[in-house]
């Protein structure tokens, strides 16, 4: 029968040799009585006659996370921790997982040492010192001086207040002999003494109980100070912020027929951690250069902090779907009218036959960044430097490196919803890289901070419109000049229906811009209702990223010019029909 006892330091470590020598010494010794115990006594005398390395001994380890790769959703850690063991079969002991560690993804490698089994364990885990760093100790220590010098001067406040109190009571008790029937029987001679006595001590509490009440005063005033330090100083203790003490327990069997030394690698994937891309996009307006500085937001509640480890960004998602969707077959039939009944459609239901599933910057310094590498399918970032994440409270910002551009630059212009246009870059995303989808975009125009929008994904090789802005002095004006029948709303029951619509357009910045009008004309899918339409001048493109009836008129316009589009429409159907 062999007993074990994981410990949580190692038993190479100086400060925790002693800690481990006791519990293996009382591993061995409960092995004896075991045996004894069993009434094996000749097999026990030969046991203890056996080197001492035929013996299995539990290796206690203390474990490190040294490798991350972070996900946009998730992580895979690694931790590394070398070992030394003398001949023989041993287990190694690692209690420093975190507890909420998905025990079925782990994976261990050892070096140096035949590996048998591994067992893990969530609960029932032998207790572990809570982690205290130097700086958390220290700081620990200051809370709690300062705390012992506060209740000493809070003390000191409360044994000068009883004087007060003393004094106070005195003087009320001199007050009510003044008052009492015995002093109105006495002979004038006796009386003046009695007053004179009472005003003596009246005076004498008066006194005591002021100077007591400006000791106190003085005494809680020098305090304030030193609770200022106190709450800087738990402030300090909080942002040094504590691990879970709550682990999980590794146990790993190794054998080596001759001492050796070893090191051990376990891996697994965890969710409460993961990366967002961030992205500062810079726009010389004039020159049209596009220069866009990734970076990223790294997070993790683990329950441990991570510190000083090697750091991988990677874009897959494992999160996410990673296997097609399954197309089930699809079977129709056909039923007489009257034995249909309509289903009354849940809220947001489509009405359809199936549903569908489906600030300014300075000079930038120079800073580590990333080396980004691309497969094809995602896009790795390998960070040059060491990173240290606090559970649940960090929020790391990494550089990723400087992608460079150029920008078609226009002036876009909507007056069908917009009083002004806006300065809009068209690029194409010949840099090579995959541009990750974000909320944490920041968009800049010759230095100024423009806005911060989310930046849809830009594959390589393909294109976006990213805007900059509005542009004030190009102001947008649409004006119905007719509309027949159309003045009862948007449902009317006549059978005809003409708009003619004017817009114009006000360039009052002072210098010339490309501008790019965007408006519309209604359009039909039915045979019953025909629609004709014509603009002045003709539209540069129609049906403009594939929406039917949008239309788009592309010209340049100069410094204080004006220029005026004018678009009429006409819808025919039935008689009897409404149209929507």
């Amino acid at each position: 029968m062999r007993f074990t006892f994981p410990l949580k330091r190692s038993a190479f470590n100086p400060r925790h040799r002693r800690k481990a020598e006791r519990a293996q010494r009382l591993s061995g010794a409960l092995r004896f009585a075991k045996i004894c115990y069993s009434g094996f006594s000749r097999n026990a005398l030969v046991f203890m006659a056996l080197p001492v390395a035929a013996w299995a001994e539990d290796i206690p380890l203390e474990s490190q996370v040294s490798e991350v790769t972070l996900y946009p959703q998730g992580a895979t850690v690694i931790r590394e921790v070398p070992f030394s063991a003398p001949a023989g079969q041993h287990d190694l002991i690692l209690t420093d997982l975190p507890q909420g560690t998905p025990l079925a993804s782990v994976r261990v490698s050892v070096d140096g040492a035949v590996m048998g089994s591994v067992t893990t364990r969530d609960d029932f885990v032998p207790p572990r010192d809570p982690d205290m760093s130097a700086a958390r100790e220290a700081a620990r220590a200051e809370v709690e001086r300062l705390e012992a010098a506060l209740r000493e001067g809070e003390a000191d406040v409360r044994a000068i207040q009883l004087e007060r109190n003393a004094a106070r009571a005195r003087l009320q008790f001199l007050e009510q002999l003044g008052e009492g029937e015995a002093v109105a029987g006495m002979a004038p001679a006796d009386l003046r003494e009695v007053v004179g006595m009472i005003g003596d001590e009246s005076l004498a509490a008066l006194r005591a109980a002021h100077e007591a009440e400006r000791r106190a005063e003085e005494t809680d005033r020098a305090l304030k100070d030193l609770r200022k330090e106190l709450k800087a100083a738990r402030a300090a203790l909080r942002a040094l912020v504590p691990e879970k003490e709550a682990r999980a327990m590794l146990a790993v069997a190794v054998s080596s027929e001759e001492a050796t030394e070893g090191n051990v690698r376990v891996s697994y994937t965890i969710r409460d951690a993961g990366w967002t891309p961030v992205y500062d996009l810079h726009l010389a307006r004039d020159s049209g250069d596009l220069r866009i500085e990734r970076g990223a937001f790294v997070r993790q509640s683990t329950g441990e902090n991570w510190s000083d480890v090697a750091m991988t960004l990677s874009t897959v998602r494992p999160s996410e779907q990673v296997a097609p969707s399954e197309v089930f077959p699809w079977l129709r039939r056909v039923f007489d009218p009257e034995k249909i009944r309509p289903k009354p459609l849940m809220r947001g239901q489509a009405d359809s036959g199936f549903a569908e599933m489906a600030a300014p910057q300075a000079e930038a310094a120079e800073v580590e960044t990333a080396q980004a590498n691309f497969d094809g399918l995602a896009v790795t970032y390998d960070y040059p430097g060491a990173v240290s994440v606090a559970t649940g409270a960090d929020r790391v910002r990494l550089a990723l490196g400087t992608l460079e551009t150029q920008a078609q630059v226009e002036a876009r212009a909507v007056p069908l919803f917009d009083p002004s246009a806006f300065l809009m870059a068209r690029v194409e995303n010949d840099m090579g890289e995959l541009i990750l989808p974000t909320g944490e975009a920041m968009f800049y125009l010759d230095g100024r901070f423009i806005g911060k929008q989310f930046l849809q994904m830009i594959p390589a090789g393909g294109e976006a419109d990213l805007s900059f802005g509005p542009i004030d002095g190009l102001r947008l004006t649409r004006t119905v000049l007719g509309r027949e029948e159309g003045q009862r709303g948007v449902i009317t029951r006549s059978s005809d229906f003409t708009e003619e619509v004017k817009i114009e357009v006000e360039n009052l910045t002072g210098q010339a811009w490309p501008v790019r009008v965007i408006d519309r004309v209604p359009y039909s899918e039915q045979e019953d209702l025909e629609v004709e339409w014509q603009a002045t001048p003709r539209a540069s493109e129609v049906d403009v990223d594939g929406k039917r009836g949008v239309l788009a008129w592309s010209f340049d316009i100069g410094a204080g010019e004006s220029r005026d589009i004018g678009v009429q429409y006409d819808l025919q159907w039935p008689e009897g029909k409404v149209l929507r």
